[in-house]
Protein backbone atom coordinates (compact mmCIF):
# COMPACT_ATOMS: atom_id res chain seq x y z
CA UNK A 1 0.00 0.00 0.00
CA UNK A 2 1.17 3.56 -0.97
CA UNK A 3 2.35 6.18 1.78
CA UNK A 4 0.13 9.39 1.35
CA UNK A 5 2.01 12.26 1.22
CA UNK A 6 0.76 15.92 1.56
CA UNK A 7 3.23 19.06 0.46
CA UNK A 8 3.01 22.09 2.69
CA UNK A 9 3.94 25.25 0.42
CA UNK A 10 4.49 24.17 -3.21
CA UNK A 11 6.97 26.79 -4.38
CA UNK A 12 10.52 25.66 -5.75
CA UNK A 13 11.66 22.79 -3.40
CA UNK A 14 7.68 21.91 -2.86
CA UNK A 15 7.25 21.40 -6.56
CA UNK A 16 11.05 20.11 -6.84
CA UNK A 17 10.25 17.55 -4.15
CA UNK A 18 6.97 16.32 -6.36
CA UNK A 19 8.85 16.01 -9.60
CA UNK A 20 11.73 14.12 -7.87
CA UNK A 21 9.52 11.78 -6.54
CA UNK A 22 7.64 11.11 -9.75
CA UNK A 23 10.82 10.22 -11.21
CA UNK A 24 12.17 8.26 -8.13
CA UNK A 25 12.77 4.44 -8.17
CA UNK A 26 9.78 4.98 -4.82
CA UNK A 27 7.47 6.65 -7.08
CA UNK A 28 5.02 3.44 -6.70
CA UNK A 29 5.28 3.52 -3.18
CA UNK A 30 4.43 7.03 -2.28
CA UNK A 31 1.86 8.76 -3.17
CA UNK A 32 0.95 12.52 -2.60
CA UNK A 33 -2.64 13.28 -2.32
CA UNK A 34 -2.64 16.95 -1.16
CA UNK A 35 -1.51 20.43 -1.65
CA UNK A 36 -1.82 23.39 0.14
CA UNK A 37 -0.55 26.31 -1.73
CA UNK A 38 -2.11 29.82 -1.41
CA UNK A 39 -1.65 30.29 -4.85
CA UNK A 40 -4.63 30.22 -7.52
CA UNK A 41 -5.50 26.36 -9.15
CA UNK A 42 -4.70 27.71 -12.61
CA UNK A 43 -1.12 29.21 -11.52
CA UNK A 44 -0.26 25.65 -9.65
CA UNK A 45 -1.00 23.60 -12.56
CA UNK A 46 0.63 25.74 -14.72
CA UNK A 47 3.51 25.59 -12.79
CA UNK A 48 3.25 22.14 -12.51
CA UNK A 49 3.55 21.67 -15.85
CA UNK A 50 6.23 23.93 -17.26
CA UNK A 51 9.44 24.98 -15.56
CA UNK A 52 12.24 27.35 -17.04
CA UNK A 53 14.78 25.49 -14.77
CA UNK A 54 13.65 21.59 -14.77
CA UNK A 55 11.58 21.81 -18.41
CA UNK A 56 8.28 19.94 -18.56
CA UNK A 57 6.85 17.87 -16.05
CA UNK A 58 7.03 14.05 -17.38
CA UNK A 59 4.30 13.57 -17.31
CA UNK A 60 0.21 14.67 -17.53
CA UNK A 61 -0.70 17.22 -15.64
CA UNK A 62 -4.87 18.75 -15.62
CA UNK A 63 -6.95 20.24 -12.94
CA UNK A 64 -10.19 19.33 -11.41
CA UNK A 65 -12.69 21.30 -9.69
CA UNK A 66 -10.72 20.98 -6.47
CA UNK A 67 -7.13 19.93 -7.15
CA UNK A 68 -5.32 18.56 -10.15
CA UNK A 69 -4.89 14.89 -11.34
CA UNK A 70 -1.46 14.40 -12.12
CA UNK A 71 -0.99 10.72 -14.32
CA UNK A 72 -4.94 10.58 -13.47
CA UNK A 73 -4.37 10.48 -9.83
CA UNK A 74 -6.35 13.24 -7.90
CA UNK A 75 -4.61 15.65 -5.78
CA UNK A 76 -6.55 17.81 -3.67
CA UNK A 77 -5.68 21.42 -3.74
CA UNK A 78 -5.86 23.86 -0.53
CA UNK A 79 -5.23 27.20 0.05
CA UNK A 80 -4.92 27.52 3.30
CA UNK A 81 -2.47 30.56 5.22
CA UNK A 82 -2.07 28.20 8.08
CA UNK A 83 -1.51 25.06 9.40
CA UNK A 84 -4.84 24.81 11.67
CA UNK A 85 -6.92 25.99 8.30
CA UNK A 86 -6.61 22.42 6.96
CA UNK A 87 -7.81 18.94 7.97
CA UNK A 88 -4.96 17.15 7.85
CA UNK A 89 -6.68 14.00 9.75
CA UNK A 90 -9.43 13.82 7.20
CA UNK A 91 -6.54 12.69 4.38
CA UNK A 92 -5.52 9.92 6.10
CA UNK A 93 -1.94 10.76 5.63
CA UNK A 94 1.81 9.05 6.43
CA UNK A 95 3.88 12.22 6.24
CA UNK A 96 3.37 16.54 5.31
CA UNK A 97 5.96 17.56 3.62
CA UNK A 98 6.79 21.22 4.64
CA UNK A 99 8.58 23.51 1.77
CA UNK A 100 7.30 27.11 2.85
CA UNK A 101 10.06 27.58 5.11
CA UNK A 102 7.58 29.65 7.31
CA UNK A 103 7.96 27.50 9.99
CA UNK A 104 10.97 26.58 11.84
CA UNK A 105 10.49 26.72 16.40
CA UNK A 106 8.92 23.56 17.59
CA UNK A 107 5.91 25.50 18.83
CA UNK A 108 4.78 26.57 15.34
CA UNK A 109 5.87 23.10 13.70
CA UNK A 110 3.69 21.29 16.46
CA UNK A 111 0.77 23.22 14.88
CA UNK A 112 1.05 20.45 12.29
CA UNK A 113 1.01 17.62 14.42
CA UNK A 114 -2.02 19.42 16.51
CA UNK A 115 -3.89 19.82 13.31
CA UNK A 116 -3.98 16.45 12.25
CA UNK A 117 -0.68 16.10 10.65
CA UNK A 118 0.83 12.76 11.85
CA UNK A 119 4.54 13.27 11.02
CA UNK A 120 6.48 16.32 9.21
CA UNK A 121 9.07 16.35 7.18
CA UNK A 122 10.87 19.83 6.60
CA UNK A 123 12.87 21.16 3.43
CA UNK A 124 15.02 23.45 5.96
CA UNK A 125 17.16 23.12 9.01
CA UNK A 126 14.36 24.53 11.49
CA UNK A 127 15.79 27.08 13.77
CA UNK A 128 17.57 25.13 15.78
CA UNK A 129 18.95 20.97 16.80
CA UNK A 130 15.60 21.19 19.55
CA UNK A 131 12.97 21.87 17.16
CA UNK A 132 12.82 18.86 15.49
CA UNK A 133 13.33 15.16 16.66
CA UNK A 134 15.92 14.61 14.22
CA UNK A 135 18.61 16.71 11.54
CA UNK A 136 19.09 14.56 8.66
CA UNK A 137 21.80 14.40 6.51
CA UNK A 138 21.29 11.59 4.34
CA UNK A 139 24.26 9.41 3.77
CA UNK A 140 25.89 10.80 7.18
CA UNK A 141 23.30 10.09 9.80
CA UNK A 142 20.00 8.77 8.46
CA UNK A 143 20.93 5.68 9.96
CA UNK A 144 20.16 7.18 13.47
CA UNK A 145 16.71 7.33 12.57
CA UNK A 146 14.49 5.06 14.82
CA UNK A 147 10.98 5.51 12.75
CA UNK A 148 9.47 7.18 15.69
CA UNK A 149 10.32 10.84 14.71
CA UNK A 150 7.61 13.45 15.02
CA UNK A 151 8.85 16.29 12.94
CA UNK A 152 12.62 15.21 11.21
CA UNK A 153 14.72 18.08 8.87
CA UNK A 154 16.35 17.38 5.49
CA UNK A 155 18.99 20.08 6.69
CA UNK A 156 19.84 22.46 3.88
CA UNK A 157 21.57 22.32 0.39
CA UNK A 158 24.35 23.65 1.28
CA UNK A 159 24.68 21.46 4.29
CA UNK A 160 23.96 18.13 2.22
CA UNK A 161 26.47 18.94 0.02
CA UNK A 162 29.58 19.92 2.49
CA UNK A 163 28.77 17.37 5.17
CA UNK A 164 29.99 14.31 3.44
CA UNK A 165 33.04 16.00 2.16
CA UNK A 166 34.38 17.71 5.30
CA UNK A 167 33.39 14.22 7.55
CA UNK A 168 35.90 12.53 5.06
CA UNK A 169 38.56 14.92 5.16
CA UNK A 170 38.21 15.15 8.92
CA UNK A 171 39.04 11.14 9.43
CA UNK A 172 41.03 10.99 6.84
CA UNK A 173 43.96 14.30 7.67
CA UNK A 174 42.30 15.90 10.92
CA UNK A 175 41.07 19.35 10.25
CA UNK A 176 41.80 22.08 12.54
CA UNK A 177 39.64 24.79 10.37
CA UNK A 178 37.65 25.38 7.21
CA UNK A 179 36.14 28.98 5.63
CA UNK A 180 33.50 27.60 3.45
CA UNK A 181 32.24 30.31 1.03
CA UNK A 182 28.99 29.57 -0.77
CA UNK A 183 28.38 30.96 -4.50
CA UNK A 184 24.58 30.55 -4.53
CA UNK A 185 22.08 31.33 -7.10
CA UNK A 186 19.19 34.23 -6.99
CA UNK A 187 16.32 32.79 -5.01
CA UNK A 188 13.10 34.53 -4.28
CA UNK A 189 13.57 36.12 -1.54
CA UNK A 190 15.38 38.52 -3.85
CA UNK A 191 13.87 40.99 -6.41
CA UNK A 192 14.31 41.75 -10.30
CA UNK A 193 14.82 45.30 -9.78
CA UNK A 194 15.31 47.18 -6.79
CA UNK A 195 12.92 47.31 -4.01
CA UNK A 196 12.02 47.52 -0.30
CA UNK A 197 11.18 44.06 0.85
CA UNK A 198 13.65 43.38 3.07
CA UNK A 199 15.16 44.03 6.18
CA UNK A 200 18.83 42.75 5.15
CA UNK A 201 19.49 45.91 2.86
CA UNK A 202 21.40 43.42 0.38
CA UNK A 203 18.33 41.70 -0.26
CA UNK A 204 16.70 44.63 -1.44
CA UNK A 205 18.62 45.06 -4.45
CA UNK A 206 17.98 43.02 -7.83
CA UNK A 207 18.96 39.95 -8.10
CA UNK A 208 20.07 40.11 -11.77
CA UNK A 209 22.48 42.79 -11.99
CA UNK A 210 24.90 42.51 -9.02
CA UNK A 211 26.79 40.15 -6.86
CA UNK A 212 25.33 40.10 -3.21
CA UNK A 213 26.75 38.76 0.20
CA UNK A 214 24.02 37.57 2.43
CA UNK A 215 24.27 36.12 5.67
CA UNK A 216 24.37 32.60 6.22
CA UNK A 217 23.77 29.68 9.15
CA UNK A 218 25.62 27.30 7.24
CA UNK A 219 28.55 26.93 9.99
CA UNK A 220 25.63 26.06 12.60
CA UNK A 221 24.10 23.70 10.40
CA UNK A 222 27.33 21.84 9.99
CA UNK A 223 28.40 21.66 13.73
CA UNK A 224 25.07 19.92 14.36
CA UNK A 225 25.65 17.49 12.33
CA UNK A 226 29.31 17.52 12.86
CA UNK A 227 29.81 18.61 16.42
CA UNK A 228 33.59 17.34 16.49
CA UNK A 229 34.04 20.73 14.53
CA UNK A 230 32.15 22.96 16.52
CA UNK A 231 34.19 26.36 16.92
CA UNK A 232 36.35 25.41 14.00
CA UNK A 233 33.76 26.32 10.98
CA UNK A 234 33.10 29.58 9.70
CA UNK A 235 31.14 30.42 6.55
CA UNK A 236 29.94 33.13 4.53
CA UNK A 237 27.19 33.52 1.34
CA UNK A 238 27.45 35.02 -1.66
CA UNK A 239 24.14 35.10 -4.20
CA UNK A 240 25.16 34.90 -7.95
CA UNK A 241 22.82 36.52 -10.71
CA UNK A 242 22.36 32.67 -11.91
CA UNK A 243 19.06 30.43 -11.90
CA UNK A 244 20.14 27.25 -10.82
CA UNK A 245 23.09 24.97 -9.48
CA UNK A 246 25.74 26.59 -7.17
CA UNK A 247 29.46 25.88 -5.65
CA UNK A 248 31.26 25.83 -2.56
CA UNK A 249 35.02 26.73 -2.03
CA UNK A 250 35.86 25.39 1.54
CA UNK A 251 39.76 26.34 2.58
CA UNK A 252 40.73 24.34 5.16
CA UNK A 253 43.93 23.54 7.32
CA UNK A 254 44.46 20.46 8.06
CA UNK A 255 46.41 18.45 11.08
CA UNK A 256 49.61 16.93 9.17
CA UNK A 257 51.08 17.71 5.64
CA UNK A 258 49.46 16.48 2.37
CA UNK A 259 49.37 16.72 -0.88
CA UNK A 260 46.52 18.23 -3.19
CA UNK A 261 46.67 14.61 -5.02
CA UNK A 262 46.24 12.94 -1.30
CA UNK A 263 42.93 15.24 -0.92
CA UNK A 264 41.68 14.11 -4.53
CA UNK A 265 42.40 10.98 -3.41
CA UNK A 266 40.59 10.65 -0.38
CA UNK A 267 37.54 12.22 -2.19
CA UNK A 268 37.87 9.85 -5.27
CA UNK A 269 37.01 7.45 -3.19
CA UNK A 270 34.73 9.17 -1.27
CA UNK A 271 32.51 9.20 -4.20
CA UNK A 272 32.96 5.82 -5.64
CA UNK A 273 32.47 3.57 -2.69
CA UNK A 274 30.87 5.61 0.46
CA UNK A 275 28.61 8.07 -0.97
CA UNK A 276 27.77 6.63 -4.71
CA UNK A 277 24.89 8.60 -5.74
CA UNK A 278 25.29 10.95 -3.25
CA UNK A 279 28.42 12.46 -3.79
CA UNK A 280 30.33 12.90 -7.49
CA UNK A 281 33.60 13.45 -8.73
CA UNK A 282 35.18 15.01 -12.25
CA UNK A 283 38.12 16.30 -13.15
CA UNK A 284 36.30 17.69 -16.57
CA UNK A 285 36.40 21.69 -17.51
CA UNK A 286 33.06 22.05 -15.87
CA UNK A 287 30.18 25.21 -15.64
CA UNK A 288 28.12 25.54 -13.72
CA UNK A 289 24.84 24.99 -15.86
CA UNK A 290 26.56 21.42 -16.69
CA UNK A 291 25.08 20.02 -12.85
CA UNK A 292 21.61 21.64 -13.61
CA UNK A 293 18.78 18.29 -12.89
CA UNK A 294 22.07 16.72 -11.39
CA UNK A 295 20.91 14.33 -8.06
CA UNK A 296 23.81 14.47 -5.98
CA UNK A 297 24.19 16.11 -3.08
CA UNK A 298 27.51 17.55 -4.19
CA UNK A 299 30.05 17.13 -7.14
CA UNK A 300 34.19 17.41 -6.33
CA UNK A 301 35.42 19.24 -8.80
CA UNK A 302 38.94 17.97 -8.81
CA UNK A 303 40.46 20.58 -11.56
CA UNK A 304 40.07 23.43 -9.23
CA UNK A 305 41.85 21.50 -6.10
CA UNK A 306 44.50 24.06 -4.62
CA UNK A 307 47.37 24.47 -2.07
CA UNK A 308 49.15 26.96 -0.01
CA UNK A 309 51.96 24.94 1.12
CA UNK A 310 51.03 21.21 2.89
CA UNK A 311 48.29 22.21 5.15
CA UNK A 312 45.91 25.12 3.23
CA UNK A 313 44.05 23.74 0.93
CA UNK A 314 40.49 24.67 -1.12
CA UNK A 315 38.71 22.98 -2.26
CA UNK A 316 35.70 23.37 -4.67
CA UNK A 317 32.22 21.61 -5.01
CA UNK A 318 29.02 21.70 -7.85
CA UNK A 319 25.47 21.37 -6.78
CA UNK A 320 22.47 21.77 -7.78
CA UNK A 321 20.54 23.48 -4.79
CA UNK A 322 16.86 22.53 -5.97
CA UNK A 323 17.23 19.14 -7.59
CA UNK A 324 19.98 17.67 -5.72
CA UNK A 325 18.43 18.68 -2.13
CA UNK A 326 14.84 17.69 -3.05
CA UNK A 327 16.04 14.46 -4.11
CA UNK A 328 17.66 14.07 -0.57
CA UNK A 329 14.63 14.69 0.52
CA UNK A 330 12.90 11.84 -1.13
CA UNK A 331 15.79 9.63 0.05
CA UNK A 332 15.12 10.84 4.02
CA UNK A 333 11.67 10.51 3.56
CA UNK A 334 11.79 6.55 2.46
CA UNK A 335 14.30 5.81 4.61
CA UNK A 336 12.47 7.54 7.64
CA UNK A 337 9.32 5.39 6.60
CA UNK A 338 10.99 2.20 6.23
CA UNK A 339 12.17 2.51 10.26
CA UNK A 340 9.05 3.55 11.10
CA UNK A 341 7.48 0.43 9.31
CA UNK A 342 10.19 -1.64 10.25
CA UNK A 343 9.08 -0.86 14.35
CA UNK A 344 5.72 -1.53 13.56
CA UNK A 345 6.40 -5.23 12.15
CA UNK A 346 5.78 -4.15 8.70
CA UNK A 347 8.11 -5.00 5.77
CA UNK A 348 8.99 -2.36 2.84
CA UNK A 349 11.77 -3.55 0.46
Amino acid sequence: MSLRLAINGYGRIGRCFLRALHESPFRERYRVVAINEPADLASIAYLTRFDSTHGRFPGQVATTADGLLIDGEALTVTHAENPEAVDWAAMNLDVVVECSGRYGRRIELERFLKAGAPRVLLSHPGHSAEDVDATVVYGINHDALSGSERIVSNASCTTNAAVPVLAVLDEAFGLDHALLTTLHSAMNDQPLIDGYHHTDLRRTRSAMQSIIPVSTGLARGIERLLPQLAGRISAKAIRVPTHNVSALDIALTVRREVSVDSINGVLREAATTRFPGLLAWSEDPHASIDFNHDPHSAIVDASQTRASGNRLFSVLLWFDNEWGFASRMVDTLHHWQARRRAGAGTRIP
